[in-house]
């Protein structure tokens, strides 16, 4: 299985989903992590000018912007062998675009990104749906 977290610096969690960098991409067999990988991340904010699209596409009733859809698609495309990604924070199309794309969005206060991935495996990431935007 693959874990993703979305990190600036290689090492830490990143604040926000859509600001991030960089993946790093643990491959886990039997519960061990058996190495990881820096992936590059596209971000919306080199062409929306720092808007991530977050709460406008979704929620009770609505339906995505097909360039949102677009644009989410291009962040996920390097992940999509993942089983689930982690983050601090991150808006509401791009959790929801994980979840049709079946990766499991986990929003976190762990900021070690080997530690939250560790956690994952065990079953004790905190997961805190409530830092959605």
């Amino acid at each position: 299985m693959k874990v993703g977290v979305v990190t600036d610096d290689g090492r830490t969690t990143s604040p926000h989903f859509g600001r991030a960098r960089y993946y790093l991409v643990y491959d886990v067999e039997g519960g061990i992590i058996k190495g990881k990988e820096t992936r590059p991340k596209s971000s919306p904010h080199h062409e929306m000018a720092g808007h991530e699209g977050g709460h406008h596409g979704f929620g009770e009733g609505h339906h995505q912007d097909p360039s949102e859809a677009s644009k989410h698609a291009s962040m996920l495309s390097n992940v999509g062998d993942c089983e689930a990604i982690v983050a601090h924070g991150m808006g509401w199309g791009i959790y929801e675009a994980m979840k049709q794309a079946g990766i499991k969005p986990f929003l976190t206060e762990a900021t070690d990104a080997d530690e939250a991935v560790r956690a994952y495996i065990s079953g004790s990431l905190d997961d805190h749906p409530e830092r959605l935007h």
